[in-house]
């Protein structure tokens, strides 16, 4: 643009040159009356006098004009007889190049045009320039893009999975050599790892306990059956964080503690179970890189556990009561405290509280006997109602104390199983619906076979057992009323052991109470 500009400046300066030359020549002929309808185009006309006043001038009015006689191309035509120069002007606030010829009389006759800025140039330029540079721009991605797919062909051509059969540039040839050798080595890092982790699914599919590997971030690696079960979650749950599979605060913790470097365990309930939790890290170079959760079920170890403490604690406030009072009752007796008549009733006391300890204890060797499996007890046929007969016969006198009827009905049902322990149940059964029994109710019990089944059925008119209880009455020492408990007497393990009885004969237990209007228990014993 630069070369541009210099180039139309001296154009325009010779054609100036040109035209002052014809200007000159017509106003030394007519003078003044040259300008007469004379329009110029494109440029200004100045005649100039001898003095430097302005004479005639086509675009301002002479009036307002200063003198030019210092104007350096109007002092080079009067000097050498032409000038030129180029200005900014301030009348007309453009720039301006100017050509001056001297006249024969001493006067100057001079043209002027615009000359264009290099801006100006530029802007005029501008739409074949954009033009030619979009032109240089596509032609040029279109050799680049045409020269590049040449280039990249051969290359995009390669088998990658077999590199050594490649015919390319000799340039790639350490090139495929490389990724050869690398892929013979990942095929066997990948087989030697997926007969690791087949190995280890195989051996952790079958676990019974949980197990969960993380990384360092709590990533889920790996996670296998039981552990999906647990959470409720699948496969999809590995490769995502573990508290997407579980937000527990305990087990959080844990986390955090093996994230430490340390070990943590400990008790959590999930669903109706109670596990052990163990968190351990794993290290590498002294770093923690992952994380492995082990969960064992111990829900019956905990139960176990419970009823023991339970069984313990009951156990010895059983124990305690009757010993406080055969205790008393002995120390009275000892110190001579007690008087004459009296001593009949403290050694009844005794002898009362004796018999409650004795009932006690054999209650709980049988239970532990029941616990054990009763391997050493013969099983044999018996006679449910010849048996119930027995024990009905037998409370008989307790239920007339009481002011209880009881009853019995039904049909000869032969099982095989323990008598000892048949008897137990049915003994136990009809005792409770005697003594949570009211005065003037009524104790039904009913033998029969049914479909294959010897059942037995005592139904009572008692007090009735609240449904928020039925569920745990046949638990040991459990009692529905325990302020009334001494008042009714036994032990609070005649349900316990009609249940594990019950149990050790594959029979089926039934119970159907309302609250004031009696209880029905229905055992149902396999004949075979």
């Amino acid at each position: 643009m630069t070369v541009l500009y210099d180039y139309f400046s001296a154009v325009g300066q010779t054609q100036l040159h040109a035209q002052i030359d014809f200007a000159a020549q017509g106003v030394s002929k007519e003078g003044i009356g040259y300008f007469d309808g004379l329009e110029p185009q494109n440029c200004r006309i100045t005649w100039i006098g001898t003095d430097g006043s302005v004479l005639y001038d086509s675009i301002s009015d002479v009036d307002n004009m200063e003198n030019h006689f210092e104007r350096e191309e109007v002092k080079e035509a009067l000097a050498e007889g032409y000038g030129e120069s180029s200005r900014y002007s301030s009348t007309l606030t453009e720039r301006y190049l100017y050509s001056a010829k001297r006249l024969p009389d001493g006067t100057v006759i001079r043209l002027s045009i615009t000359q264009n800025s290099l801006v100006i140039l530029t802007l005029g330029m501008l739409q074949p320039i954009c033009i030619i540079f979009v032109a240089a721009v596509v032609l040029s991605a279109f050799l680049a893009s045409r020269l590049s797919k040449k280039i990249v062909e051969p290359l995009n051509g390669l088998d990658l999975d077999k590199p050594l059969n490649n015919d390319g540039y000799d340039e790639l040839s350490p090139l495929l050599r490389r990724i050869d050798t690398q892929q013979q080595q990942i095929k066997r890092q990948k087989e030697e790892l997926k007969r690791k982790q087949s190995e280890f699914e195989a051996v952790t599919g079958g676990m019974a306990e949980g197990i969960i590997l993380l990384n360092r971030k709590g990533t889920v690696l790996s996670i296998n059956p039981a552990a999906s079960k647990l959470f409720d979650t699948d496969s999809f749950a590995v490769g995502n964080s573990i508290l997407s599979v579980n937000r527990s605060l305990a087990l959080t913790e844990l986390l955090h503690k093996a994230e430490d470097g340390k070990h943590a365990e400990s008790i959590m309930g999930f669903g109706n179970g109670k596990y052990q939790v163990a968190a351990s890290p794993v290290m590498s170079n002294n770093e923690v890189i992952g994380t492995v959760v082990l969960l064992l079920d111990v829900t019956e170890k905990e139960k176990a556990e419970q009823m023991r403490r339970e069984f313990t604690a009951n156990v010895s406030h059983e124990l305690k009561s009757p010993l406080h009072t055969i205790s008393g009752c002995a120390e009275l007796l000892a110190n001579g405290m007690v008087k004459q008549e009296d001593i009949t009733d403290f050694s009844k006391r005794i002898y009362t509280e004796a018999g409650r300890m004795i009932r006690l204890v054999e209650d709980i060797i049988k239970l532990s006997h029941l616990d054990e499996g009763a391997d050493d007890m013969s099983r044999e046929q018996a006679d449910l109602f010849l048996l119930a007969d027995h024990v009905v016969t037998a409370l008989l006198p307790e239920a007339e104390k009481a002011g209880v009827k009881i009853g019995l009905s039904g049909e000869s049902a032969v099982l095989c199983g323990i008598p000892q322990m048949l008897d137990s149940i049915v003994y136990n059964l009809c005792d409770n619906a005697i003594k949570y029994n009211r005065k003037g109710g009524s104790v039904s019990v009913t033998v029969k076979n049914e479909d294959g089944f010897a059942v037995l059925s005592v139904v009572d008119t008692g007090i009735g057992i609240p449904k928020e209880h039925q569920e745990r009455i046949f638990e040991r020492f459990y009692r529905v009323d325990k302020s009334h408990s001494k008042e009714i007497g036994g032990t609070g393990l005649g349900l316990s052991i009609v249940k594990h009885a019950a149990r050790l004969h594959n029979a089926e237990i039934d119970l159907q109470s309302v609250v004031n209007s009696g209880t029905a228990v229905t055992v149902k014993f396999p004949e075979k």
